[in-house]
């Protein structure tokens, strides 16, 4: 079955210039639902496809207990696939055009309170070889509100400390330029300065700011492994991630005030409707500090 979809791919990465993860996330969501067409339903031309092949394949995903949120983006896959196959006349009906997306259940996102930032870079060994680095990478997470991939392909040059900024290249390829606060700028000159020229001699690392023990790029699950290590010293029993600590930053800001549209360009949201779910976070916030003080709850 010619299915096209290197086609696909290649308009992805050429005309909407996604990022490498969001290629492979596309590549395999698609790859799954050709093999269940095969597999399952034995069809081998795309233009045998209809509505209820996509409702089998999404309540497959479901029988197999994928997160909603997974279901949801596969399906935003699949519907993508079909408008490029007809926009570029490849096939001549869409069999997703007329389908409704997966209903998602509104979930807040876990943050942390200030109190438990603190404890968390609080609690890093200032012994461990590695201590630094860790601080700097935590500090920078909290302060800036980055996304750990973003914080991964940091360069010396993406730091800009004559304007206390860093230049940050988000999804598609977007700049933004986010502030430092003090004690990141602090630790990031610490690091600099006493353990990364140590570390970028013993392996190439292309001008990346955070490396391995090797010299390397740092990598997304070490960024993972590192924040796990220093909140479980800390006694935090939340389920967190490098995402945490951008979900706190959103929230801390607008707790203290800050500007909706501000923190929309901070955190490099293409839409503010995904902004405003940190108001919803907000409200929750309020609600909680009048049950905890109001003498009539």
């Amino acid at each position: 079955m010619e299915t096209y979809l290197k086609d696909y791919l290649t308009m992805l990465r050429v005309e909407r210039n996604l990022a490498v993860n969001s290629l492979d996330a596309y590549s395999r969501d698609l790859k799954r639902y050709l093999t269940y067409l095969h597999d399952e339903t034995g069809i081998k031309t795309m233009q045998r496809i209809r509505p209820k092949h996509i409702r089998g394949f999404i309540r497959c995903l479901n029988d197999a207990h994928l997160a909603p949120a997974s279901v949801s983006r596969v399906f935003s896959a699949i519907r993508s696939y079909h408008n490029f196959l007809t926009s570029e006349k490849l096939v001549l009906d869409n069999p997703a055009q007329l389908l409704e997306a997966p209903r998602l259940p509104r979930k807040l996102p876990e943050v942390l309170t200030v109190e438990e930032v603190d404890t968390i870079i609080a609690a890093i060994d200032r012994d461990h070889p590695m201590s630094l680095r860790d601080l700097a990478i935590i500090e920078c997470l909290y302060s800036a509100g980055l996304r750990v991939t973003e914080l991964c392909d940091l360069k010396l040059t993406s730091l800009l400390f004559e304007t206390e900024m860093v230049r940050i290249i988000g999804k598609g390829s977007k700049e933004r330029f986010v502030p430092l606060g003090a004690p990141a700028l602090k630790m990031l000159n610490e690091y600099l300065k006493y353990l990364r020229p140590g570390l970028s001699r013993k392996g190439k690392n292309t001008g990346y700011l955070f490396l391995s023990r090797n010299g390397r790029q740092l990598t997304r699950m070490a960024v993972w492994n590192i924040l796990k290590r220093w909140s479980g010293a800390a006694g935090i029993t939340k389920q967190i991630s490098p995402h945490t600590l951008r979900h706190s930053f959103a929230t801390h800001l607008l707790e203290g005030g800050a500007d909706l549209r501000a923190v929309q360009e901070m955190l490099g949201h293409a839409d503010i409707s995904t902004t405003q779910i940190y108001t919803h976070l907000d409200k929750a916030y309020l609600k909680e500090v009048h049950r905890t003080f109001h003498p009539r709850w």
